[in-house]
């Protein structure tokens, strides 16, 4: 049976998580003069997955061999850029002490790796013929790319933002 507590007994419980001393270690590990790298690199396969799709959409409406072409590159890029940065988000989880024993940090590097896998079938696909891919199956991997890089995206912006990990310490005082 569920046991039901008072209001003052709810207020006494607490997470042994946050309780945990390494819980409030999430300053970068991995940074260039404090700038987390994880942080600084995301930016570029965040946009070229954008990019991919908005190239697929052009040749879409255009039919013009450039487009494909742009989204073979885009594609390529976001995810080789994507390796690299996701090489020292997980270099980051592993050695922060106070990153890795969040479950959020961890939800981050598993959507962060399906991510990359869709990016990498993206490129894949594109490589043997760049203009026959585009259309269904391109755009539609592309479409895909796009959404989980925003869900991905956001979370991590989420983590970021809301529990401070990768941040430095500010001044004390």
């Amino acid at each position: 049976m569920r046991q039901k507590y008072t209001w003052k007994q709810r207020r006494r419980l607490s997470d042994p998580i946050e309780e945990h001393a390494a819980f409030g270690d999430t300053e970068s590990k991995v940074a260039l003069s404090g700038h987390p790298l994880h942080a600084m690199m995301v930016a570029f396969p965040i946009s070229l997955a954008v990019c991919t799709l908005g190239a697929d959409a052009m040749y879409w409406f255009s039919a013009e061999e450039f487009w494909p072409r742009v989204a073979l590159w885009t594609s390529g890029l976001a995810f080789l850029i994507g390796i690299v940065a996701g090489a020292t988000g997980t270099v980051e989880l592993l050695i922060a002490p106070g990153i890795r024993i969040r479950s959020a940090s961890w939800t981050h590097f598993i959507l962060a790796v399906m991510l990359l896998s869709v990016l990498g079938l993206n490129w894949g696909f594109r490589l043997p013929d760049h203009v026959a891919a585009v259309l269904p199956f391109g755009l539609l991997i592309s479409a895909l790319a796009a959404v989980m890089t925003g869900i991905t995206g956001w979370h991590g912006g989420k983590l970021v933002f809301d529990y401070r990990i990768g941040t430095q310490a500010g001044p004390e005082g």
